[in-house]
């Protein structure tokens, strides 16, 4: 049977390569607590949690950003989010990805003083809130659960993963789908629809809001919340 537990033990297995693994490796340059890891693995814990019992959709998108997960833990979930720094401008309150725990940033203050911020999730998170719906009630996650980044450029980097990589995600997007096997799945971008196909399983595509998308991706989630 598939478990929380079970899907974050699965991600201690790094794939090889330019991968940055945030629930199990330190951030030399830029994490500032030493416990980093151990922080963003209890993050992550507690937001899949408590959506355990109220899960109702799945939004799964490509692979880590630096930007997001890679400091919090969380998919399409960035350090502004947690701390509360987006609800003034964006709407988006603090306590929307867990309540068990006080959130953490983990990012060193000089890499950007009030928290790292990720337009992909800040633009995720809007629409949540804005649609009307339960944040408890919306599951986020990667088809490539790590961080990809350019090795030339360092861990301050995002790359796009290829098919080879993509499918050493697979194992845990099965364990993911597993957990929340009632939930409606919603593909973010041809990336994760490409991951999805490979299952077999049926899902609702919307526009990834990266590179000029982001109007596409309100008008389509929109229009699957009047479905």
């Amino acid at each position: 049977m598939s478990t929380i537990t079970s899907l974050i033990e699965q991600l201690r297995d790094t794939p090889e390569g330019a991968f940055f693994n945030p629930w199990y490796e330190q951030d030399p340059e830029n994490d500032l607590p030493e416990n980093a890891p151990d922080i963003r693995r209890k993050q992550l814990e507690c937001y899949l949690s408590e959506r355990i019992e109220s899960a109702k959709y799945l939004f799964i998108a490509e692979a880590l950003g630096y930007q997001g997960g890679h400091f919090t833990g969380i998919a399409m979930t960035s350090e502004r989010i947690l701390l509360g720094h987006h609800k003034p401008v964006h709407g988006i309150p603090a306590d929307g990805a867990f309540t068990e725990i006080e959130p953490r940033r983990t990012s060193k203050p000089e890499v950007n003083a009030k928290g790292m911020s990720e337009p992909t999730a800040t633009i995720m998170w809007k629409a949540i809130y804005q649609l009307g719906l339960n944040p408890y009630e919306t599951v986020l996650w990667n088809a490539l659960p790590w961080h990809p980044y350019n090795p030339d450029e360092g861990l301050l980097s995002n790359l796009t993963p290829i098919d080879d990589e993509l499918e050493q995600g697979y194992p845990a997007l099965q364990t993911f789908l597993d957990i929340f096997a009632d939930g409606r799945i919603i593909a973010v971008g041809r990336k994760c629809e490409q991951s999805l196909d490979a299952f077999g399983i049926s899902y609702t595509p919307v526009r990834h809001p990266a590179n000029g998308g982001a109007p596409k991706f309100r008008r389509q989630m929109k229009d699957l919340m009047n479905r």
